[in-house]
């Protein structure tokens, strides 16, 4: 999926549970409930009814619920056929399934330093 062989899953937000504030992990998380803050991993998967309202930074993303805010991937987001963005994304690849959607900016980042990162540190708030 992200061209390297995905890191186990290691951490899982369920669907009815609500987490605020700044999450890290160096593996792979799941969210099925409700994030309010910052998340940094490795990969995310955004379930159908997960939400996420803050920024995001990560090597890949599958996004198959609902993101407000700014998402920072080194290599891919993948937004599936039920999920949907508000905000922007940075990413080196973006695949948007048909009735999936983005309402903001998408911006390419293509570079050789932004790939070799993996996970980015989160970037300066504005």
């Amino acid at each position: 999926m992200f061209g390297k062989r995905q890191p186990a899953m290691e951490t899982i937000i369920g669907e009815g549970t609500f987490f605020s504030g700044e999450l890290s992990s160096k593996g792979t998380v799941r969210i099925d409930g409700a994030l309010e803050g910052r998340i940094r991993a490795d990969c995310i998967i955004v379930g159908d009814s997960g939400t996420i309202v803050g920024n995001v930074v990560c090597r890949g993303m599958v996004l198959g619920g609902k993101i407000e805010g700014t998402v920072h991937a080194a290599e891919l987001v993948d937004i599936k056929a039920n999920g949907s963005l508000f905000g922007e994304v940075h990413a080196a690849r973006l695949a948007v399934s048909e009735g999936g959607a983005i309402e903001g900016h998408s911006y390419m980042n293509k570079t050789k330093e932004t790939q070799e990162k993996g996970v980015l540190p989160f970037p300066s708030e504005k």
